[in-house]
C-alpha cells in the first residue's frame, strides 16, 4: 500500500489533475477546489483553457463564480500534457462516442493517455470517469501504464469511476451523488475511497473494473429501454387517439411496480443514445445477443422521423403543403433549461426538415448560433421569438420546453403548434402532440 499517496490525499496536498473541461469535467474540478485541493484542468482547446483562466464559465448552468472560487483555490487550467507529471491524481473525463455502425469509438481516451504516458510517474493514481464497456480499463489503460515499467498497486492506481452528472438539475451535484468506485487492486480501491471520499458524501465500492464500467450501462441502458417503450406506447396511443400523457399520469397514480417515463422527440445527451451500443458491441465478442436493447435504441433513434410525420400530417389537415411552409422549431439543446446540442433530437429534425420545407428556422434562448457539429453544416442562428414572428410560421414545432417559454404566448400566437413534449393537456384546435 502507497502511504505517501495516501497521506498527501488526506493532507489534501494532493493535486489533482483533470482531464477534459466539459460537462463532466469542470462540476469535478469545482467540487474538488471547494475542499482545498490544488486542481488543474487539461484541455486540448485553447479557448476553454483561456476562458477558464479568466475566471469564466462557458456552460450556461455553471456560474463563472464557481470557476472564480476554484481560481482563488488554486485551479488553474493548462494545454501542456507535460505538467501531468506534476500532478497526484489525474481524472480522465473524456468524451466516448460511436463509429460509424455504433462502433464505439474510445479514440479521444486512447489519445489522451498515449500523450500523458511519457509523463506519468511513481506515486500516482489514474482514474477513468468516462462512460464505457466492460473490460476498457484492463484492456486498454492498464498495458500502457505497464510498459513504461510502473506496478499497478504498488507505485500506480488504476481506478474506474464512472460519472453521474445530469447538467441543469439544481438537486444534484457531485457532492450528493453517490459515487460508484473500483479499483484494479485492493490497493487501487483504497486509494479510489480516500479520492473520492474527500469531495463526495457517500462512495459504493464494487468488486472490479467491470463490475464498475456495467454499472454505468445498466444505469443508461435502463433509461434508454423505458423510454424506447414509452415512446413506442405514444405511437399506439395516437394511433388510437388516445392521450398518452393522460394514461402516463393515471398509470402514476399506482403506488408500486411503476415508474413513469415519458416520451419525446428522441434521445438526446452523450449517454443514453451512445451507451447501449457500447454494451451491444461488447456482447458480440462473447456470442451475446442484446435485441432487447436494440429494439429500443431503433425505437428512439426513429421517433425524430416519426415527429416530421406528424408535421405533415398537421399541415397537410391543415391544407398546407410541407415544400410551401415555413416552420419554427422551438429549442435546440437535447432537454430543457440548458444549452447542450450533444446527440440532440432537435438537430436531426431540424436537418430533416430542411430538406423538404420551404424555410426552417429555430429559437433557443441559449444557443444564439447553430454549432458547429460532425454530421450536421447547417448556417442558422435563432431568431427573435415575438408574437408577431411566431405568427409568420405556417407551423411551430416544439422540441425542447424551456422553462423560460410563454407557452400561453405561444398557444395563443401560433397558427399550427406541434408538441413533442406534452407541455399542453388539454386538446386543442390549433395543436397536436407528436
Amino acid at each position: 500500500m502507497n502511504n505517501n499517496l495516501l497521506s498527501k490525499i488526506r493532507d489534501k496536498s494532493a493535486v489533482i489533475g483533470i482531464l477534459g473541461m466539459g460537462y463532466v469535467g469542470i462540476p469535478l474540478l469545482i467540487r474538488f477546489a471547494s475542499q482545498n485541493f490544488k486542481v488543474i484542468g487539461f484541455d486540448i482547446e485553447e479557448e476553454k483553457v483561456n476562458l477558464l483562466n479568466e475566471g469564466k464559465s462557458y456552460f450556461k448552468h455553471i456560474e463563472s463564480s464557481c470557476i472564480e472560487d476554484a481560481i482563488l483555490n488554486g485551479f488553474e487550467s493548462t494545454s501542456d500534457f507535460s505538467r501531468i507529471n506534476e500532478v497526484d491524481a489525474i481524472i480522465i473525463c473524456l468524451p466516448t462516442p460511436l463509429k460509424e455502425n455504433n462502433i464505439p469509438d474510445l479514440s479521444f481516451v486512447i489519445n489522451s493517455i498515449e500523450t500523458i504516458k511519457p509523463f506519468l510517474r511513481k506515486d500516482q493514481a489514474l482514474s477513468l470517469e468516462s462512460t464505457t464497456y466492460p473490460g476498457t480499463t484492463e484492456e486498454e489503460i492498464k498495458p500502457h501504464i505497464e510498459s513504461i515499467g510502473l506496478k499497478i498497486g504498488e507505485d500506480f492506481f488504476l481506478i474506474y469511476s464512472p460519472e453521474r452528472e445530469d447538467p441543469g438539475n439544481p438537486n444534484f451535484n457531485p457532492k450528493n451523488i453517490p459515487k460508484i468506485i473500483s479499483g484494479h487492486t485492493s490497493s487501487c480501491l483504497k486509494i479510489a475511497e480516500e479520492l473520492y471520499g474527500s469531495v463526495v458524501d457517500e462512495v459504493i465500492p464494487v468488486s472490479s473494473l467491470r463490475a464498475a464500467e456495467m454499472t454505468k450501462l445498466l444505469e443508461n441502458i435502463y433509461r434508454a429501454v423505458n423510454i424506447g417503450l414509452v415512446n413506442e406506447m405514444k405511437i399506439v396511443a395516437d394511433a388510437m387517439d388516445i392521450n398518452i400523457h393522460e394514461v402516463i399520469s393515471g398509470a402514476s397514480t399506482k403506488p408500486f411496480g411503476y415508474t413513469p417515463f415519458f416520451p419525446g422527440p428522441g434521445l438526446g445527451g452523450h449517454c443514453i443514445p451512445i451507451d447501449p451500443f457500447y454494451l451491444t458491441w461488447k456482447a458480440k465478442q462473447f456470442n451475446v445477443e442484446t435485441r432487447f436493447i436494440e429494439l429500443a435504441g431503433q425505437v428512439n433513434t426513429n421517433m425524430p422521423k416519426w415527429v416530421i410525420k406528424k408535421v405533415v400530417e398537421g399541415l397537410e389537415n391543415h391544407e398546407k403543403e410541407i415544400s410551401k411552409s415555413k416552420i419554427l422549431v422551438l429549442g435546440l439543446a437535447y432537454k430543457k433549461n440548458i444549452d447542450d446540442v450533444r446527440e440532440s433530437p432537435a438537430v436531426e429534425i431540424i436537418s430533416l426538415l430542411s430538406e423538404i420545407a420551404l424555410t426552417v428556422d429555430y429559437h433557443d434562448p441559449y444557443i444564439n448560433k447553430f454549432p458547429k457539429m460532425r454530421r450536421y453544416k447547417l448556417d442558422k442562428s435563432s431568431v427573435e421569438l415575438t408574437e408577431k414572428n411566431i405568427n409568420s410560421y405556417d407551423l411551430v414545432l416544439l422540441v425542447t420546453d424551456h422553462d423560460i417559454y410563454d407557452f400561453d404566448m405561444l398557444k395563443k400566437a401560433s397558427k399550427l403548434l406541434v408538441d413533442t413534449r406534452g407541455r399542453y393537456k388539454k386538446p386543442c384546435s390549433n395543436i397536436i402532440s407528436a
